[in-house]
C-alpha cells in the first residue's frame, strides 16, 4: 500500500466541515494536513503544504473558491482542486472545470463518495456529481444556441428592468400600458428560457444584450 493522499479541506460551515473531516480521518488512504474556514487561509495552506488535493467550498469568506483556484492555476500548483458546494448551477460547474478544477461535488454527496472522488481526482479523473450532469448539459446547450432575437421594444423593457424600474415605471417611461410591459417581459422570458426578472437580466448580461 502506497503513501496516503494528502489533503487540505476548506469550508466555512463548521458542522459540515467537521463531518467531512471525520470521514477523511476514517480512511487509511487519506491524510488530512489542514482545515480552513476562509479562502485566503486555504490558499496560504495549499501553497505552503502542497497537498495532493484540496477540497474547497465554492463560497467562502474573503476569497471564494474560484478565486483560490485561479491563483493556484496561475502559480502552476500541482494540487488537484475539488469543489464541494450547495450551488448546483450548470454555469458554475462549467466555469470550475474549465478553470482547472479536478471536480465539482454537490453537498448532498455521501461522505464516503466524497472520499472516493478525491482519490479519483488525484488519479487524474474529473469528478462531477451525477446530479449536476443535467445542469451542465443544459448550460452547454444554451451556450451553443444562437443568440435569441428580441424585438426592439422587448430590449427596451429589459434594459429598464435591469436599471431597477418597476413595471408601472417602465410603462410611464415608454408611454405604454402596464399590461403591455408584462407582455414584453413574458416574450423575453420565453426567448431567453428564464422564469423571472432576475434570471432574465442575468442571462441578458451573459449574452451581451445589455451592453
Amino acid at each position: 500500500m502506497g503513501s496516503p493522499i494528502t489533503l487540505v479541506v476548506a469550508d466555512d460551515h463548521p458542522l459540515y466541515r467537521a463531518g467531512v473531516v471525520d470521514a477523511i480521518r476514517e480512511r487509511d488512504d487519506l491524510e488530512l494536513l489542514a482545515t480552513c474556514s476562509a479562502g485566503h487561509e486555504a490558499l496560504e495552506r495549499i501553497l505552503a503544504l502542497r497537498p495532493q488535493a484540496a477540497l474547497l467550498d465554492l463560497r467562502m469568506r474573503d476569497l471564494d473558491g474560484l478565486a483560490v483556484l485561479a491563483e493556484l492555476v496561475r502559480v502552476r500548483s500541482p494540487t488537484r482542486v475539488v469543489f464541494l458546494s450547495a450551488f448546483e448551477d450548470g454555469d458554475l460547474v462549467h466555469r470550475a472545470i474549465t478553470g482547472g478544477a479536478a471536480g465539482y461535488l454537490s453537498k448532498e454527496t455521501d461522505r464516503e463518495d466524497i472520499c472516493e472522488a478525491l482519490v479519483a481526482a488525484v488519479a487524474g479523473d474529473i469528478v462531477v456529481s451525477p446530479s449536476l450532469h443535467t445542469g451542465v448539459v443544459r448550460h452547454l446547450r444554451r451556450r451553443s444556441a444562437p443568440t435569441p432575437a428580441l424585438a426592439p421594444r422587448e430590449c427596451e423593457v429589459m434594459r429598464l428592468t435591469a436599471q431597477g424600474l418597476s413595471g408601472p415605471e417602465i410603462a410611464t417611461e415608454l408611454g405604454i400600458q402596464a399590461t403591455t410591459v408584462k407582455t414584453h417581459l413574458k416574450r423575453a422570458y420565453r426567448k431567453l428560457d428564464v422564469r423571472d426578472r432576475a434570471a432574465m437580466v442575468a442571462e441578458a448580461m451573459r449574452l451581451g444584450l445589455l451592453s
